[in-house]
């Protein structure tokens, strides 16, 4: 088979692992798009509206959703135009709101994606266990590869 990879998307959040994603999918295919997409977590924003029920006023939901995407926009700016700014022409990206491994799967569809380039990241065990991470929620159910970054350093093994 010779599928050509002519977009990828490269999933970042706000963690240390952001420009270790990015730099793997500017590395796989040289004249491919990349879209830099990043998901707010729903579960966040709803625990900003529980509080907002809880004591009215305090804060405004609609805001801190707004203000967390242009923060987390900036931070993506700022990554792209402090280290990769030559591939810059290649990028687009995209910041939305909802459940992360559901939301990357429908970008997967409507940007046409032909891989998904992430970050597999430890998480808490309970959390782990009770959820799943977005990461393996992806990896089932992806209709596309994906390749999983890890930190050598964190995911070393015991000899």
């Amino acid at each position: 088979m010779n599928k050509k990879i002519q977009k990828i998307l490269a999933c970042i959040d706000a963690s240390d692992y952001a420009p270790m994603v990015l730099d793997y999918a500017v590395q796989l295919v040289e004249d491919s798009h990349i879209v830099v997409y990043s998901v707010i977590n729903q579960r966040d924003v709803d625990m900003v509206g529980a509080i907002n029920r809880e004591i009215p006023g305090k804060i405004d939901v609609e805001e801190y959703v707004n203000n967390l995407k242009k923060e987390r926009e900036r931070v993506i700016k700022d990554l792209i135009n402090n280290h990769f700014f030559k591939q810059k022409s290649r990028m687009s990206f995209i910041v939305e709101v909802g459940i992360p491994s559901l939301q990357i799967l429908q970008v997967v569809e409507t940007e046409e994606i032909d891989l998904i380039v992430m970050a597999n990241k430890g998480m808490g065990n309970v959390e782990r266990v009770l959820f799943g991470s977005a990461a393996e929620k992806v990896f089932r159910h992806s209709p596309v590869p994906v390749l999983s970054i890890r930190d050598r350093k964190i995911f070393k093994r015991g000899r």
